[in-house]
């Protein structure tokens, strides 16, 4: 008989269930659900509550993702994982994604639209977000990471030709859709029972009791059918799952084949009457709650309890070998297959059988003949030897090669920091010619802007002389012109009328001698009927 705990991993919330199979014949031992603030804290919390210290586990993952590509059934078997890393690589290249942080699942089915092409169900989760849960998770034995999205089925047993949605409300919403007892499509919805869960807890100030209020709750439908008090935490609760309710009612409008009914799980499943409330907005299909096939309902057994953990339940299928094969995200190392190839299961009833063997191995004394027991012990001990030896003889050779290429990679690190403090001393002299150069430019473009400036005024002032001697007034004089600055005229002139100096003061204006906007003059001064006025503007 070979077991799996199964773990369903939410915010704050570790949903378990440790299930054994032998053949046909399953059953979940123990169950629960464990509140945790610290993951690694909750995880050996529940290990040790269900004895698991040597059993494998299994968890959901923690960002799954899902593509679709139709494929030409006609194409060769062998050629078809190549084509779908071709559409992959599309799909990110489209996306501006890396395909290769992604770790990819994928799994074939009849496409229902097109009858020659066989619909792919693309799963891919970061590496990354992959690596930092079974980081968390060191020192535990993990041998399985599955999409809940393609294991939840796994609880119910189809009819034939039946169609059907999943409806899982966890953290986040997976609807899975099924055609034929086969998994056709899942869709991820982000809001789910983390929503309703973070609102009751703000005003409770504790995720236990936020959640115990929950499975309390009761919905009220149209018909009047409840099962219990009201409640004033439907107003935290229902805005989400009108929101569901909403999806699937599109999906199943969107379908183009008949969807008969929708099954409910998750933690919104624990809330009572929400099987109606679906149904009353879902008319065409009937609603029911996800209950495990293989349970039976006795007096002894509460199916509330297991539907309560169905995630979890669905994790341990999987790692049992139970539904769509290729969707293990967590494949065993070589390391990981020869540490399960190296344990022997040895009952109780055989120790006495085990010491006679050893006793006969250690005196020499193989006279008596071997049961079938002792053969086996034999043949396992062998076995043992013989992975050892070869073990033994890979891990030499591995650290062989991994010295020699240690040494290898040391000296490529030891010429190539060489190279760099070359090229660092040969980067110090360019910047330091750079700089001098840098200040030679400055200089050479300082004194050309001198000269350029001197050349200027050089050439400036006798087209101004020009300029004043076109069309002079015959009553003005100029008594002196003055260059008070780089291109700052001021100009002395005198006449008899003021008229004549205004006009002056103008012609420098509107012919340009002086830019207008800086021409300034003087009220000028009056002295024995010559009048003095001071002129003043910067060359054009």
């Amino acid at each position: 008989m070979s077991s799996c705990l199964g773990l369903y991993i939410n915010e704050n919330i570790i949903k378990y269930a440790k299930v054994s199979k032998d053949k046909d014949n399953i059953k979940v031992e123990s169950f629960g659900v464990n509140f945790y603030e610290k993951l690694e804290e909750g995880i050996k919390q529940v290990i040790d509550e269900t004895y698991s210290y040597k059993t494998p586990i299994s968890l959901n993952m923690s960002e799954e993702t899902y593509q679709y590509f139709s494929m030409y059934s006609l194409i060769n078997k062998k050629d078809l994982p190549k084509a779908i890393k071709t559409e992959f690589e599309a799909y990110c290249g489209d996306r501006g994604y890396n395909p290769n942080v992604f770790e990819t699942r994928y799994a074939m089915i009849e496409d229902l639209q097109e009858k020659e092409k066989i619909k792919v169900i693309h799963v891919s989760n970061n590496k990354i977000d992959l690596n930092k849960r079974l980081q968390l998770l060191q020192g535990f034995k993990i041998s399985g990471m599955f999409p809940i999205g393609m294991s939840i089925p796994n609880l119910n047993e189809f009819e034939d030709k039946e169609n059907a949605l999943i409806v899982n409300i966890e953290d986040k919403t997976t609807i899975t859709t099924i055609m034929d007892k086969k998994i056709y499509d899942v869709k991820i919805l982000d809001i789910g029972s983390q929503d309703f869960l973070s609102k009751i807890n703000l005003k409770e100030n504790s995720y236990s009791k936020s959640y115990e209020i929950c499975k309390e709750t009761t919905i009220y439908t149209s018909e009047g059918k409840e099962l219990g008090e009201e409640t004033s935490y439907l107003e935290d609760i229902m805005p989400t799952l009108y929101e569901i309710v909403g999806q699937v009612k599109k999906i199943l409008n969107e379908s183009l084949e008949k969807i008969e009914k929708v099954y409910i799980t998750g933690t919104a499943a624990l809330i009572n009457n929400i099987d109606l409330y679906f149904e009353e907005y879902l008319e065409n299909a009937k609603c029911e709650i996800l209950k495990p096939s293989f349970v039976k309902s006795t007096q002894d057994i509460n199916i509330k309890d297991y539907i309560e953990v169905n995630s979890a339940i669905s994790m341990a299928l999987m790692g049992l070998g139970v539904g769509i094969k290729g969707m293990n995200f967590r494949e065993n190392t070589l390391l990981d297959q020869l540490k399960d190839a190296l344990k022997v299961d040895i009952n109780p009833d055989k120790k006495g059988k085990e010491k006679r063997l050893a006793g006969n191995l250690l005196t020499n004394d193989l006279s008596q003949p071997l049961d079938s027991t002792e053969k086996a012990l034999l043949r396992t001990a062998v076995a043992l030897l013989m992975l050892f030896i070869i073990y033994s003889g890979f891990s030499t050779l591995i650290n062989n090669q991994m010295e020699s290429k240690s040494t290898q990679a040391q000296a490529s690190i030891s010429h190539t920091n060489s190279q760099i403090q070359s090229a660092n001393s040969d980067n110090d002299k360019v910047k330091a010619i750079t700089s001098e150069y840098t200040t030679m430019i400055q200089n050479l473009q300082e004194i050309n802007d001198k000269i350029a400036n001197t050349n200027k005024v050089k050439k400036a002032i006798p087209n101004l002389l020009t300029a004043l001697m076109t069309g002079m007034p015959e009553d003005v004089q100029i008594t002196s012109i003055k260059n008070t600055s780089d291109t700052h005229i001021e100009i002395v002139a005198q006449s008899r009328n003021y008229g004549q100096l205004g006009f002056l003061t103008a012609k420098i204006k509107t012919d340009g001698i002086l830019q207008k906007d800086t021409v300034v003059s003087t009220a000028g001064e009056k002295n024995n009927d010559i009048i003095t006025m001071k002129i003043e503007g910067d060359l054009p």
